[in-house]
């Protein structure tokens, strides 16, 4: 969490100094960012990096007047995948919602498309000084206080899904309609590119487990279509919350965002309720938590989400976004552990990522091999 006089410390707002390969070009960025009239920027900078930003490296910036903000950017070197890294649309939506909706996302100030400045595009935005949380049990709140953040967390995203995607510009931020089935091919096609990646002494990353028969049971189980603007990667520690109470003052991390299916930002959120581990590791679930918990089950909350939303509860097929999104995320570990190989990862927590890929696939084989969902449900 952070203090309205100190800088980000602590959870998803932990800073170090920049890390090696990640450098940035001080002097040029002071002087592009001096001609952006809203910053009232006054050098000199002081620039850390985040903890968190594993795709795209995230800076803390401070001037010499003690204004803050944040710089996120593409990475250095030749990128695995062409998708991937898209700070540019991370611009151009929170411009739209920002400006647009009441949908709580951070100010951002300026977009620089120029390789002669930074070497890679990078955006800059407003700092949050809120609370981010990493632990899912959110045992640093007071009784009855995380089961109040969590149904705001909910809350926020139904308003996201809510929003008219023409009113706000967005119509052409994505294809309207098919996102699983293209999803399911673009992962498996990345997946594939980032099994044959290899380090120097000639060792790759290997493929995911059991890959193909999760393909399969994808195919036959898919839920129905549905069209909404989406985050992509909405979670706890991409939430910040108000410093002194439960309210979402803005959402972060919006590189995978586009038009998409709501259920997939649902089943991202709540993926730590279906994960194991007891919750004192981040990094995996609360599966095996002890009960009663301070915070709401997942069908609570899945219940809870259909309220807000003006949808139908139960979900019919909801096991199928689960299992997608155990997938999706061995994906994203997988190119975590891509990046390590070729030396595009410095992150102290990187290596820790990479590790857990073929677990998250395991996780969503254990749904896979219960059988066809249609045929369960008669049981």
């Amino acid at each position: 969490m952070t203090s309205p006089q100190r800088g980000p410390t602590e959870d998803g707002q932990t800073t170090s100094s920049v890390r090696k390969g990640m450098e940035l070009d001080v002097t040029r960025l002071e002087s592009f960012l001096s001609g952006v009239k809203t910053l009232k920027l006054q050098p000199p900078l002081d620039i850390r990096q985040f903890k968190l930003g594993e795709s795209n490296p995230t800076y803390f910036l401070k001037d010499a007047r003690g204004s803050r903000w944040v710089l996120r950017k593409k990475p250095p070197g030749k990128l695995i995948s062409k998708t991937a890294h898209a700070v540019e649309r991370e611009y151009r939506i929170l411009h739209a919602l920002g400006t647009k909706t009441d949908v709580p996302v951070p100010k951002v100030y300026v977009l620089c498309e120029d390789p002669a400045v930074l070497g890679t595009p990078f955006y800059v935005m407003e700092f949050l000084d809120g609370r981010i949380f990493d632990d899912n049990l959110l045992r640093d709140l007071q009784p009855y206080a995380p089961y109040r953040h969590l149904r705001s967390v909910v809350r926020t995203l139904a308003k996201l899904h809510k929003t008219d995607i023409v009113a706000v510009g967005l119509e052409s931020y994505g294809k309207h309609g098919g996102f699983y089935t293209r999803q399911i091919e673009s992962l498996y096609r990345v997946s594939q590119a980032q099994a044959a990646v290899k380090d120097s002494s000639g060792d790759s990353v290997g493929e995911i487990k059991g890959i193909a028969e999760i393909l399969a049971w994808f195919k036959r189980n898919q839920v129905r279509d549905e069209v909404t603007l989406m985050h992509g990667d909405f979670k706890l520690n991409n939430v910040v919350f108000h410093q002194r109470n439960e309210n979402v003052i803005g959402i972060l991390d919006w590189e995978l965002s586009s038009i998409g299916h709501p259920l997939a930002d649902l089943a991202n959120l709540l993926l730590p309720w279906y994960a194991p581990g007891d919750g004192y590791n981040s990094i995996m679930g609360i599966r095996n938590a002890k009960r009663p918990m301070a915070i709401p089950e997942a069908e609570e909350l899945i219940q809870y989400y259909c309220q807000m939303a003006g949808r139908p509860y139960p979900i019919p097929r909801w096991d199928f976004c689960i299992a997608f999104a155990f997938f999706r995320t061995a994906v994203i570990l997988q190119g975590i552990a891509a990046r390590i190989k070729i030396g595009q990862s410095s992150s102290p927590l990187g290596k820790t990522y990479a590790g857990l890929f073929q677990t998250m696939a395991e996780c969503g084989f254990e749904i896979v091999a219960r059988g066809d969902l249609d045929q369960l449900a008669r049981l």
